[in-house]
């Protein structure tokens, strides 16, 4: 995965995600994409393009248990989120939708600026940032989990194996 960073901080709730405003009057997961990240940069949405990656500080994700949060990230085109730490309930939602949540290394997150341009390699498991010449490694996902995240999800990766052992 190659995309542009896009830097947030600490505590970013499925609130700050996907107000709930849109969460409940919504039809569909495309509408809500739309208004990605509306309370905390109301510009957000728009600069969002596929492929870009969330880099965040610790606890990303905190809050609802809403799948919603992930799946709209998914929507809106971004490929995966780095961050220090996640809320438990964000991470496994995120693996359910195939979007790579990685917690990596404090001091590359804090040295990694808006606008950089990230590499992603899961199967090395290494987060290079490109405009810096900076590598950090993460914590290899389980064998089972890269493969739902290759899937595109749980969903696709139950109706191709048929089963989720």
């Amino acid at each position: 995965m190659r995309g542009k960073a896009i830097k947030l901080g600490d505590d970013i709730n499925t609130d700050l995600v996907i107000a709930g405003r849109y969460k409940f009057r919504s039809v569909t997961i495309e509408d809500m994409a739309k208004h990605i990240f509306e309370d905390l940069d109301p510009t957000l949405a728009a600069r969002i393009k596929p492929g870009d990656i969330i880099v965040a500080g610790k606890n990303f994700g905190c809050g609802s248990s809403r799948e919603q949060a992930p799946r709209v990230m998914v929507t809106a085109g971004i490929s995966a989120v780095i961050a220090k730490s996640f809320a438990r309930i964000f991470f496994r939602n995120s693996i359910n939708v195939g979007l790579p949540a990685i917690a990596v290394d404090p001091t590359f997150i804090d040295s990694t600026s808006d606008g950089d341009i990230l590499e992603i390699n899961l199967k090395e498991s290494t987060v290079k940032n490109v405009t810096k010449g900076l590598v950090t490694n993460f914590k290899p996902f389980p064998p089972q989990l890269m493969e739902i995240i290759e899937a595109g999800g749980l969903v696709p990766y139950v109706k191709k194996k048929g089963t989720l052992l």
